[in-house]
């Protein structure tokens, strides 16, 4: 029996910012996915890592972003790639949190930035008013100095739910972000659209989401 289900933001319940990166790169005439390999080598100790823990500000994420993608091929400016994070709310992932949180205990787990970091991205305190509200309990990698997949933050989910990591479902849209979740016995899905995401919580959970 599940008894909590535990959610990253971004690219699960709203839409993911790879499709704003991909359109910046066609409109630019960079090479294909080079935001997404520069967020991917050396994911652990990069410009992406250093700010989602809240370690460098933006004018040194800014520089670092520039150095890394350039040795990748192509230079861009880590304040430019900032205005593709804002995605649009899922609703219909978000009627499922509701029903799920009518059952089980929720719970957030994202890697963010910080929040003078991104004036930009007004809507975010739209995201909070409307979603952040159903969580029992919420990790932000930027105000803890921790971000996934470092171990220690699913653990912190876990013992603040109160739960069974066996009887958790972990949704994320990072494949390298489930693998702690799954090792510690959590059932996990990488979501890749909503509706085979939701297909994938009805069958962990048993519950009706759509």
């Amino acid at each position: 029996m599940i008894e909590a289900v535990i959610w990253d933001f971004g690219g699960v319940l709203t839409t993911s910012p790879f499709e704003a990166f991909a359109r910046f790169e066609r409109e630019r005439g960079l090479p294909i996915d080079i935001i997404r390999r520069t967020n991917a080598a050396n994911h652990l100790e990069n410009a992406w890592a250093k700010f989602e823990r809240a370690e460098v500000d933006v004018e040194t994420f800014d520089q670092l972003f520039a150095e890394e993608s350039r040795a990748l091929g192509a230079e861009v400016r880590g304040r430019d790639v900032l205005p593709l994070l804002q995605g649009d709310l899922r609703p219909e992932m978000v009627e499922a949190l509701k029903r799920i949180k009518a059952q089980c205990r929720t719970g957030c787990i994202t890697n963010n930035l910080p929040a003078n970091a991104i004036g930009s991205l007004s809507g975010r305190s739209l995201y909070v008013a409307e979603v952040m509200v159903l969580f029992d309990h919420v990790i932000e990698s930027a105000k803890i100095g921790l971000r996934k997949p470092d171990p220690r933050i699913y653990r912190m989910m876990i013992d603040a739910l109160k739960v069974d990591p066996t009887k958790c479902v972990y949704l994320d849209d990072i494949g390298v972000n489930l693998k702690p979740a799954r090792e510690m016995g959590m059932t996990t899905i990488k979501v890749s659209s909503a509706p085979q995401a939701l297909a994938e919580l009805e069958a962990a959970t048993g519950l009706k989401l759509q």
